[in-house]
């Protein structure tokens, strides 16, 4: 309850207070960290749970590799699924290789993406066809692009994303002819585009009250959208710097050190 309203100081001073720590105590705990994003907290206290000779389950390590990759730790990630694998001998979940691909594509390690997806039982799932799609879109691997849009039209025909991606990846490849056949077998399925469209609330210039803020994709309306946008591409950027720096410093294994981590 504490963790889901941000106040883990709450959550650790009842984890704490606890006559038992359980595997479901220190999993909740691991889990709160993750969904905060914060990596350091995620591995300390995952370090602790093992030094307590508590062991891990299926959640517990979903937990701690969907923060993997978030953050960039592929090696330590894949240390932690083989461990998971061959240590407690858990069998992974759709989830787990889910997560495991779209760490390795984030990171550009496609071809280990797609050795992941082979190893799954009974074949990938929606959720890590759409994740190494849009990896390959990314870094422009035309050949496994295909393979999982393939994949996807054979599970769901109507899905724009995946037309898009690839007319996309098609384009920026020069493949024009190629291109221009997935948009028009979009025409022709009837497949229409979905807009990305959010709200926001926003002070109200009158009474100071809320006042609720529609806008789309790429949305210019607004009075102050260069505005809005400048501010927009200069915070993704400072987040892009401050992410590389992390890795970085995480990796250097000053931080694995420093949180006591086995591996």
């Amino acid at each position: 309850m504490y963790a889901k309203r941000g106040s883990m100081f709450e959550s650790e001073r009842v984890f704490s207070e606890a006559p038992q720590r359980t595997q479901v105590s220190w999993t909740s705990m691991i889990s709160a960290y993750s969904r905060h994003g914060d990596y350091q907290s995620v591995m300390t206290w995952f370090n602790q749970m093992l030094a307590e000779q508590v062991e891990p389950d299926s959640i517990t390590f979903l937990s701690v590799l969907t923060t993997c990759g978030r953050k960039g730790m592929i090696d330590t990630g894949r240390k932690l699924f083989d461990s998971m694998v061959q240590d407690y001998r858990i069998e992974p979940s759709p989830e787990h290789y889910s997560c495991m691909v779209d760490m390795l594509g984030r990171a550009g390690r496609l071809e280990e993406a797609e050795e992941m997806v082979n190893r799954i039982p009974g074949g990938p799932g929606l959720s890590v066809l759409q994740s190494l799609l849009g990896s390959c879109r990314t870094y422009g691997n035309v050949e496994l692009g295909e393979k999982a849009a393939e994949g996807l039209l054979e599970m769901e025909q109507k899905d724009s994303g995946t037309y898009v991606l690839m007319a996309n990846l098609y384009a920026e490849k020069g493949q024009w002819e190629k291109a221009s056949r997935f948009k028009r077998a979009m025409r022709e399925e009837g497949v229409l585009k979905k807009i990305g469209f959010s709200w926001v609330d926003v002070d109200h210039a009158a009474d100071g009250s809320l006042a609720l803020h529609g806008f789309s994709s790429g949305d210019m309306t607004h009075p102050m959208a260069e505005e809005i946008h400048g501010l927009a591409e200069f915070v993704g950027l400072e987040m892009k710097f401050l992410r590389e720096r992390e890795v970085e410093w995480y990796e250097s294994g000053v931080m694995l050190e420093s949180v006591g981590c086995i591996w």
